[in-house]
């Protein structure tokens, strides 16, 4: 069942990636309520005003500053907090960092008697997602990252790009890690049906066989040249999360890949990785089971047994 707008939207973290998450939600008209929450009171109440004050070119909308008690009857809470790493720290110092600003906010919102789904931005996605899935007790179903659902939308565009077809009518997956080990899925990346071993014999371009290396190096390193670029992500991402924010809210059961705690699939669990999933108002209704490439299962297998090594040594 769809619904056309719902209540009451919480961000935790008034940062570039959250801040710019709130003007999508804004111009997209998913909420009618967005609350902000972020320690830097001065940052936050700047970003607020700036955003109040284009509500005039938007669909009628209430942006304010909030605290935790706000989370209670929040439809969906997103978390876009943490810390960014210092010059000489490892990033296990970084996780550990970020446990411990996680820890104060979900203490926060089981204080509230929240309900509500989590949606993880936070980087590392997968990791701060295991982290909040242990942290909180909520059911997994409902502790969601975003995953590799921009890494999906870069592998769409730089497949359509290559191809001169509308990145809608590409149809290709990253999954595993949100990172340096995600997979991208070759072998059933297709366009309109057709697979990639198929549609390039037939369409006419004549540009010779189809450079994967190059297309999947460029996916998995965006994020590094954009940042050096620029200093940070933050369209792309605000983008992503909106998408899946409408999935939840409006019951769309969509399928993303998003993260989220994995309980035998592929062999593996008690980890957060990305699968191709049924997202609803419920959260997470299921995840699709692939048919992959022997190498690509190889690759799902070492992306979640990295991410495990390196939760083990977190204190949960």
């Amino acid at each position: 069942m769809i619904t056309e707008r719902s209540g009451r939207i919480v961000i935790i973290g008034a940062g570039l990636v959250g801040s710019t998450f709130a003007y999508c939600l804004m111009i997209n008209g998913l909420v009618s309520e967005i609350v902000m929450i972020d320690i830097n009171r001065e940052r936050l109440e700047g970003e607020v005003m700036d955003l109040n004050h284009g509500i005039a070119f938007v669909r009628p909308v209430r942006v304010r500053m909030g605290d935790y008690a706000d989370c209670k009857d929040a439809d969906l809470i997103v978390i876009a907090a943490g810390s960014n790493q210092k010059p000489g720290e490892t990033r296990i110092d970084l996780l550990a960092r970020n446990t411990e600003i996680f820890r104060s906010i979900i203490d926060r919102i089981k204080a509230s008697g929240s309900k509500s789904i989590l949606l993880i931005a936070t980087n590392p996605v997968d990791i701060m997602t295991y982290v909040t899935y242990k942290l909180s007790g909520f059911p997994s179903e409902r502790v969601i990252g975003s995953g590799t659902v921009l890494d999906s939308a870069r592998f769409r565009f730089l497949l359509s790009q290559h191809c001169h077809v509308d990145p809608t009518n590409v149809h290709a997956y990253i999954i595993g890690e949100h990172g340096d080990t995600e997979v991208p899925v070759w072998s059933l990346a297709n366009i309109a049906g057709l697979r990639f071993a198929d549609y390039c014999p037939v369409c006419g371009r004549e540009c010779g066989s189809l450079p994967k290396d190059q297309i999947f190096n460029e996916v998995k390193n965006a994020a590094y040249k954009i940042i050096k670029g620029k200093g940070a992500t933050y369209y792309a991402i605000g983008l992503s999360l909106t998408q899946i924010a409408e999935s939840i809210l409006r019951d769309e059961y969509s399928v993303l890949t998003v993260s989220s705690l994995l309980t035998g699939e592929y062999g593996l669990e008690d980890v957060c990785v990305s699968l191709p999933s049924i997202v609803c108002r419920q959260g997470i209704q299921k995840r699709i089971i692939l048919s992959l490439a022997p190498e690509e299962e190889e690759g799902l297998r070492n992306s979640a047994n990295t991410l495990k090594a390196i939760l083990s040594q977190l204190k949960l």
